[in-house]
């Protein structure tokens, strides 16, 4: 029997494989990756590894190529072979030679032409062939013969310009002259011939010229008989039209002549900063200041005599040495019976006239007057063709002045008017005229005025003036400490803004109050509040916040607070011109609107003045909600409780009083009518602004006319406020009240007929409101699925690998995949590549070290054997 087969195992495979015979030297290098299950179908790549094969691999090829690049780093000793053809296998040796031989005769081909000029390459100058420039054959062609008199011939210019000699042509004469040896000319006699060709060619041109005149006058008397046969014969018909024809011709050119008279867009001036304007304004100021102190004081007349002795001519020649003539030899011009009366000027004209010398006659002067006769007849011909022209143009410029004629004589008139009042010679004023002069001046308000510094400064600065007068003072003070003048103006001025609320808040509080002032100081205090609105801001900030503050301490002790006076009001009153009422939210106007609200809700109703008060807050808090339409309940229920107050008969009301108002109590009545019959003798008027302060009535009737005037007003502001409101989804049920009062209660028939107005326009107004309302239901929902707890089968039919639902998932899973693995992989090799570098670099350093080593020792042993033969050489001199 045979031996039985030997089992064979992984080992055997490792022994049989190709990589064996690589590795016959180092079996242990061979790694073997087992795995855990084999999978039909499936082909392993990696079972045997050799990983020191791959290192060392690895190792070697990094020394190829990174080991280089870190060697080469930052050198630049580098020799690069640029030769044609060197590094390419393709081409044949003799074609790289062939190549590189035709580029090198381009090469020296294109440095040689660059300043090769025996080429037959044509050189040009602006288009033009230099050689053709160079032979000086061009022939000046010029229809005008006037051109032709400044040019000189050819033989004038070689005869005096240096022209002759090797370069000169020769003459006809000259050439005789060489062949028969005749006489050559001097050149005298080649002047006069040059002079007698000039003369013959002006003879001719002239002749020709004239032909050409002839020719043409001949030709136009032939066109002018010809004309008359040539004119086309109108029919009635078009005869009849002519006149219409005419008529609009006649009106196009007036409306070209219109249009020449219209005014013509002048430039405009450059537009000013405002620093500039400023600067302007206070040098006008300051320039009129100082006129009016020079009045004042009585330095007209001395500025007049200076100004007149700045006058004084001053000639050019004058050497300004202070030299004077004792007399006067000026003659002066003078008429006598209508003529010249000259003492002295006839005698020294006549001995002008006796030094006077003639000129000498020559021959040059005659064939100059000759050459100027000739020019003189050519340019009266172009002069008599360009004056029809001049005529022309002339007649459309005169149309074109005429237009502004008017105009320019009415500004030259203003601009004349300063030169000759100061030509005028003023007259000497005297004492008394003098003096009243000086009491103008003195009266006369100042133009410069310095900031005040505090308050009291501010009212001492404007005692005893108008208001017109007090608002010149403040409009003053600003333009002469405007913020651009100086670095401390800025604070001045804004302190003069916190100055003049308390002055306007002084002028309302004073029997009888000052409204006219104040209302001229209200347009300065918006310029300051426009340039400074911060300061603004915070002032009115502070009186709103003491206002407010008040009204609590207030209430806090008495339980109830007075109406707001007449300067709080103002100050209300400018909050809303100064600032924005319709923002959300606003730093000045919404404490403002809470203080009106606080004020119509807090403070009771007890007099007619309270009345009127309050009617004064209701349209301060309609100007204030005009633009934003914001609700405001309590102008609503105090304009209910004033409508409250006019009712007579309080029973049943149907409707409900809010305080401060009662339904019943001792102030209930106080807009009731004692004398129905006082409608009658009513009018309708604003009420005066000094009635919140102080009212005066008298008897009764005034008394109910001012009734009827609050029950207006308060119609009025009903009436706006249903406007107001008539879009919100709760309008009718806010203005059910006022429609209940109106309709019921109010006593209409007793009142006049401008209310009965107002009061049909509110109900009209309150009853044409739709009401759109739905029931309220629950909003409708889908409702929620309960969980379902049923597991989610995933069929899978490939394991092992990545799935997805789509093919798009399946790449872009694929793709993450492997990217990672990409990365991972990159990240590995970037590592391997900085420890072999820091490998190299530590093995350059050891290199060296060792060395340097070495050099030290070996210097070391040469100084010791030297050291050693000087020893012992000093030991044999010992002995």
């Amino acid at each position: 029997m045979g031996k039985p087969p030997k089992k064979r195992n992984l080992a055997d495979k490792v022994r049989k494989a190709k990589t064996v015979t690589e590795i016959k030297n180092n079996p242990f290098e061979v790694k073997i990756n087992r795995k855990k299950f084999d999978v039909l179908g499936r082909k392993t790549k990696h079972d045997v590894g050799l990983p020191g094969v791959s290192r060392s691999k690895a190792i070697t090829k990094r020394k190829e190529t990174l080991l280089k690049e870190y060697r080469q780093k930052n050198k630049t000793s580098k020799i690069i072979d640029r030769r044609l053809g060197e590094y390419d296998s393709k081409m044949a040796p003799e074609d790289k030679i062939l190549q590189r031989f035709a580029m090198e005769r381009q090469r020296s081909h294109d440095k040689k032409d660059m300043y090769n000029l025996n080429e037959e390459e044509e050189l040009t100058h602006y288009g033009q062939s230099l050689a053709e420039i160079e032979q000086l054959n061009d022939a000046v062609g010029s229809d005008d013969e006037t051109e032709e008199k400044g040019l000189l011939s050819a033989e004038l210019t070689a005869s005096h310009f240096g022209g002759g000699g090797l370069l000169r042509k020769k003459t006809s004469g000259e050439q005789k002259d060489e062949d028969g040896g005749q006489r050559a000319k001097s050149r005298q006699e080649l002047i006069e011939e040059l002079i007698q060709k000039s003369k013959q060619e002006k003879r001719e041109r002239q002749v020709q010229k004239e032909e050409a005149q002839e020719l043409t006058e001949k030709l136009d008397q032939e066109w002018k008989s010809i004309q008359a046969l040539m004119v086309k014969k109108t029919s009635t018909g078009d005869q009849a039209d002519k006149p219409q024809d005419k008529q609009k011709l006649e009106e196009y050119d007036m409306m070209v002549r219109e249009l020449g008279f219209e005014m013509k867009a002048q430039p405009s001036e450059k537009m000013k900063t405002p620093e500039e304007i400023a600067r302007e304004e206070r040098e006008k100021l300051q320039k009129l200041e100082a006129e009016r102190l020079r009045r004042m004081m009585g330095e007209e007349e001395v500025r007049d005599v200076a100004q007149r002795q700045s006058q004084t001519h001053m000639s050019a020649d004058d050497l300004n040495d202070g030299f004077i003539l004792d007399k006067n030899d000026q003659q002066t011009l003078s008429y006598d019976d209508g003529k010249w009366n000259i003492t002295g000027a006839s005698e020294e004209e006549e001995e002008d006239d006796g030094d006077e010398e003639p000129g000498d006659s020559g021959e040059e002067a005659q064939s100059d007057a000759e050459e100027d006769e000739e020019e003189v007849d050519a340019e009266e011909e172009e002069e008599g063709e360009e004056e029809q022209e001049d005529e022309d143009i002339s007649d459309d410029e005169e149309e074109r002045e005429d237009g502004h004629s008017d105009l320019e004589s009415e500004q030259s008139d203003a601009e004349d008017e300063a030169p000759q009042e100061e030509a005028k010679p003023k007259k000497i004023l005297s004492k008394e005229e003098l003096k009243a002069q000086q009491d103008a001046a003195k009266a006369e308000l100042p133009y410069t005025f310095a900031a005040p510094e505090s308050y009291n400064d501010l009212k001492d600065l404007l005692r005893g003036h108008t208001s017109e007068n007090q608002r010149l003072i403040v409009a003053r003070t600003q333009k002469c400490n405007h913020p651009s003048l100086a670095a401390g103006n800025k604070l001045k001025l804004q302190k003069l803004f916190g100055f003049l609320l308390d002055y306007i808040g002084d002028l309302a509080t004073k029997t009888p109050p000052d409204l006219a002032t104040a209302d001229k100081l209200i347009p300065e205090l918006y310029g300051l509040c426009q340039m400074f609105p911060d300061t603004a801001c915070k002032s009115l900030q502070r009186i709103l916040g003491d206002a407010a503050h008040g009204m609590e301490e207030v209430l806090e002790d008495k339980g109830y607070a007075p109406l707001p006076t007449l300067d709080m009001l103002i100050y209300l009153k400018l909050t809303a011109q100064f600032f924005p009422t319709s923002d959300f939210r606003h730093p000045v106007t919404t404490p403002a609107l809470l203080y009106i609200s606080q004020a119509l809700t807090k403070c009771p109703v007890r007099s007619l003045q309270d009345v009127t008060v309050g009617l004064v807050l209701g349209c301060l808090a309609v100007e204030y909600i005009s633009f934003s339409k914001r609700f405001l309940p309590e102008l609503v229920n105090f304009l209910l409780g004033i409508l409250h107050v006019a009712v007579k008969d309080k029973k049943s009301l149907g409707y409900n009083v809010v305080p401060p108002f009662r339904g019943i109590g001792k102030h209930c009545d106080l807009l009731v009518l004692s004398d129905p019959a006082a409608c009658n003798s009513w009018s309708k008027r604003a009420m005066p602004l000094s009635a919140v302060q102080h009212l005066e009535l008298s008897s009764e009737v005034d008394k109910d006319h001012h009734r009827l005037s609050c029950l207006s007003t308060c119609l009025d502001l009903v009436k706006r406020c249903s406007l107001f409101y008539k879009d919100l989804p709760s309008y009718a049920d806010i203005f059910r009240p006022f429609k209940t009062l109106l309709s019921n209660h109010l006593p209409v028939q007793m009142l006049p007929e401008v209310l009965h107005a107002l009061h049909s326009d509110i109900l009209e107004a309150i009853s044409s409101a739709t009401v759109t309302r739905a029931p309220l239901v629950f909003e409708k929902k889908k409702p929620i699925p309960l969980k379902l707890l049923t597991p989610k089968i995933v069929e899978i039919l490939d394991y092992g690998k990545k799935r997805g639902s789509t093919r798009e998932e399946k790449e872009r899973e694929r793709l993450k995949h492997k990217y990672k693995k990409e990365f991972k992989g990159a990240l590995r090799e970037i590592r391997k590549d900085s420890r072999f570098l820091a490998r190299e670099k530590l093995n350059d350093v050891m290199t060296k070290d060792s060395e340097r080593k070495r050099k030290v020792k070996e210097l070391l042993g040469s100084l010791a054997s030297q050291e050693g033969d000087w020893k012992a050489l000093k030991r044999k001199k010992r002995k």
